[in-house]
């Protein structure tokens, strides 16, 4: 929104200013049945530290200002504010005390308060999503990590719902409810979840300690709430974390509230996490599902620490914040005693890394600590390499100083800092004193710049297959065109492992593991040399680094026939994010990455490495395949997922996967007929349940090749009249292959305001279907017509998503290329949103050189 901006140096002058000591704010929720407005009563006490007559200004994003009062005195609204900012002239020395009476508004796009409804029960559910700069939607505040208080919270609320906070929840009187101040906590973690919710409680209990847990959801999900395992991850986390860190956790209690309609996966709000509640399956999931879950739960845990006891300054660091709470939360996964997930750094190395690998190819690409000028930057700054890149390369200090030296450094960051503000230096000095290391030139070059290195190694061997001499050739590529900064050879711990194939298991099995630095262009491995050559040598073995790894010649042509043979998940998910990103870099032909997938894919038993295969394989190609050859190489694919289904193991993970890639793509009239066949049970697949949410995925495709109309639709959505029923049946009426439906899908997202966050996401995920390019091509041109007025009047969230969802990704074509780089050059938009749509445009291009070296492939 215009006027809703906060520059770096505003806040470094408000800080040097204030010392923000309590809020109390009252908020009246009693009409949230009905939506609308509420009122919103803040009272602040801060000092200020120059001489009488300063000024500075409070933030606050509100339809109405009815009362400020300064110190006592009464300010004119009208005067005062503007801009989503409230003018504080003729601050005093020392103590001054604000109150601020405004009315504030209820939300759908998942941003300050969010109001929902369930169609179930007709009952609304509100909580408060406040990261990046949204506290200021609900009460007027400080709206900056740098200036925490202590926060005391008094709302009235609808008789018989339940207020949950970051403070004990207390017993309401008269539907009142009072809470005690919070210790001292940034504005962005602080939050009210309200409503009818439906609770379980347990507790954590070691050695005294003793932290009540609760569970929310909304009612209509009770059913399906598995609390005793989501207890059981906690715990987990618990006991990890309170170890590593050697700091008992800084709150009262830790309530994790699935709540609808949510934007990100999850929120650290101190005490008092908000989930999506897409977590709450209505519907049997893959382990790879519960995994993720898993993770994401651990993650907003480890924030209790870092993010919420010791918060970063400014947002620079916002990388240091993500990266350290998804690094432990791996780390906690693989390594915590009774986990289900010993394997996740597979998982890791499978997604968030292919993740950052891409990002960090864009034109937006950036250093790890990137240049936060302003609100507007951090708002796009939740990418890969803030999350991704960033955790990978904490994987790699941890391997560069010892893990053992990286988590006594966190202990003495976390007691010296404790409620506190840092900087990145903070956490590297208290590392240095731990470990020995020097981590300046670390940090300059992995922290500091932008881009990715290749590694590749250079081998030579006698007669007899010895080794005579070895090396590791770093690179550094030429970042992307617009990218800032120049290549960055760096330093790197990585592991190199031998591989041959065992003949009695058949397995690739590792005989050696060589662990070393590398530096600079080229680093010799003597230790290798007098070794017998194996058949696969495997730069950055165990994932200890963060690089792109090329295959030697011999290698790669023997893991092209025994991908899958490999004993262990994690050299396969190397092996196989290798390939990948070999396509994505139009090294590997789309027809040959589908050769290879299917080659090894059956004997790939990781169900999260196998669910990645099949998203990657449908994207080679939808976008990266030689048009002319795309119908043939789809056929190809989904007559093996249809034989995959059919023969995978009843009621199995594997078989769900399979179902799910087969309704992706089916196309002809036969695999059409057994999708149709699948839904009204006239077929059947041993241990194959159509359930909810398989039934819409099957819906849905079918509704995107003209098959299901929209009474048709409408008579799914009465089998399941939810939230997530009305989501799917929206996503199936957009995916029709009509001009009617494109039409009517388009004008409900970007003609009208009046969708929800999660519906428009919906609406949008069906309007754009990579085999309707015909029925779409003239929202090319209306795109770039509109992108610009909807980012200048929505709210960030919802336009980010019609920016990036409905941008033509669809429509490979210099013609594309053109348009982008036309609409580039005269329209003058935002920094954030030029950088969204020059990021799409780089995977349009990357897209037509996939399919140009595809072609060439099939000459």
């Amino acid at each position: 929104m215009p006027g809703t901006n906060l520059t770096r140096e505003e806040a470094q002058q408000r800080a040097q200013l204030l010392a923000v000591d309590s809020y109390e704010i009252e908020l009246d929720l009693s009409g949230a049945q009905e939506g609308g407005t509420y009122r919103s009563v803040t009272t602040v006490r801060f000092d200020v530290t120059a001489g009488n007559g300063a000024e500075s200004f409070i933030d606050l994003v509100a339809p109405a200002v009815h009362e400020v009062t300064l110190n006592g005195d009464s300010l004119d609204p009208a005067e005062v504010f503007a801009d989503s900012r409230i003018a504080l002239p003729g601050l005093l020395q020392g103590r001054n005390i604000l109150r601020v009476v405004a009315d504030c508004a209820y939300t759908n796009t998942g941003e300050g308060l969010h109001r929902f409804v369930d169609p179930v029960d007709d009952q609304a559910y509100l909580y408060t999503q406040f990261e990046v700069p949204d506290a200021r939607r609900v009460f007027a505040s400080f709206e900056q990590p740098d200036l925490k208080a202590a926060f005391q919270f008094t709302v009235k609320a609808p008789e018989g719902w339940t207020v949950i906070s970051n403070s004990p929840t207390p017993e309401p009187q008269d539907n009142v409810w009072v809470f005690e101040p919070t210790p001292r906590i940034s504005t962005y973690i602080t939050a009210l979840i309200v409503g009818p919710y439906h609770s379980v409680h347990s507790v954590y209990e070691k050695d005294g300690q003793s932290v009540p847990l609760g569970i929310y959801c909304r009612p209509s999900l009770a059913e399906y709430l598995d609390s005793d395992a989501i207890f059981e991850v906690t715990r987990q986390g618990f006991e990890w974390f309170q170890e590593k860190f050697d700091y008992a956790y800084p709150f009262e209690k830790y309530d994790q509230l699935f709540v609808p309609e949510f934007n990100a996966g999850a929120m650290e709000n101190a005490g008092a996490v908000t989930i999506r509640d897409q977590y709450v399956f209505r519907s049997k999931v893959t382990d790879a599902a519960y995994e993720v879950r898993a993770e994401t739960i651990l993650h907003e845990l480890a924030h209790m620490w870092f993010g919420d006891l010791v918060t970063m300054e400014w947002w620079n660091d916002l990388w240091l914040n993500e990266s350290f709470a998804t690094y432990t939360s791996i780390a906690c996964q693989a390594h915590a005693p009774g986990s289900r997930w010993p394997h996740a750094w597979t998982t890791f190395a499978n997604s968030m890394k292919t993740w950052a690998y891409r990002q960090d190819q864009l034109p937006s690409t950036h250093p790890i600590m990137a240049e936060i000028r302003d609100l507007d930057d951090v708002l796009v700054n939740f990418d890969g390499i803030t999350y991704a890149k960033g955790a990978s390369v904490l994987k790699q200090l941890v391997a560069y100083v010892g893990m053992d030296e990286f988590f006594r450094g966190v202990q003495a960051y976390f007691k010296r800092h404790a409620f506190g503000n840092t900087r990145l230096s903070d956490l590297l000095g208290a590392l240095e004193e731990t470990s020995g290391r020097d981590l300046k030139t670390w940090s300059e070059k992995w922290l500091q710049a932008a881009g990715i290195n290749v590694l590749r190694p250079e081998i030579e061997t006698d007669a007899d297959g010895v080794v005579t001499s070895f090396a590791v050739r770093q690179e550094a590529p030429a970042l992307p065109a617009g990218a800032k900064g120049e290549p960055t050879l760096r330093p790197h711990r990585i592991a190199v492992g031998l591989y041959d194939l065992d003949e009695a298991s058949g397995k690739l099995v590792r005989r050696e593991r060589i662990e070393l630095d590398v530096d600079g262009e080229l680093t010799a491995v003597p230790q290798l040399v007098g070794e017998r050559r194996p058949a696969v040598i495997l730069l950055n073995d165990d994932d200890l680094s963060y690089a792109k790894v090329r295959l030697d010649e011999r290698s790669l042509a023997f893991v092209t026939e025994h991908l899958g043979d490999f004993e262990s998940s994690l050299p396969r998910a190397l092996c196989w994010a290798s390939a990948w990103d070999m396509t994505r870099d139009a090294e590997l032909a789309a027809r040959d990455y589908l050769s290879l997938v299917l080659s090894g894919i059956g004997k790939e038993s990781d169900i999260g490495v196998v669910q990645s295969l099949h998203r990657q394989v449908k994207l080679a190609i939808d976008l990266y395949a030689d048009p002319a050859a795309r119908e043939a190489l789809l056929a190809r694919w989904t007559d093996a997922t249809l034989a995959h289904l059919r023969a995978a193991a009843p009621g199995s993970d594997h078989q769900l996967a399979w179902a799910r890639a087969f309704a992706a793509t089916a196309r002809t009239p036969e695999q059409l007929d057994v999708l149709d066949a699948l839904l009204d049970g006239s077929q059947t697949v041993e241990g194959l349940v159509v359930d909810t949410e398989l039934r819409w995925a099957f819906v849905q495709r079918l509704a995107a090749v003209g098959r299901f109309d929209e009474a048709e639709i409408a008579g799914e959505y009465e089998r399941d009249r939810t939230a997530a029923g009305e989501r799917h049946a929206a996503t199936a009426r957009a995916a029709r292959p009509t001009a009617e439906a494109k039409a009517e899908a388009w004008a409900s997202v970007v003609d009208s305001d009046k969708l929800p966050n999660a519906v428009q996401e919906a609406v949008i995920g069906g309007f754009v279907q990579t085999d309707q390019r015909e029925v779409l091509a003239p929202y090319a041109d209306r795109y770039f017509e509109v992108v610009k007025d909807i980012w200048e009047s929505r709210s960030h969230e919802m336009a980010q998503q019609i920016a990036v969802g409905l941008y033509p990704t669809v429509q490979v074509s210099q013609e594309t290329l053109d348009r982008t780089d036309a609409w580039l050059d005269s329209a003058e938009p935002s920094a954030a949103l030029r950088r969204l749509v020059s990021e799409s445009r780089a995977g349009v291009e990357r897209a037509l050189r996939a399919q140009r070296a595809d072609a060439a492939a099939g000459e």
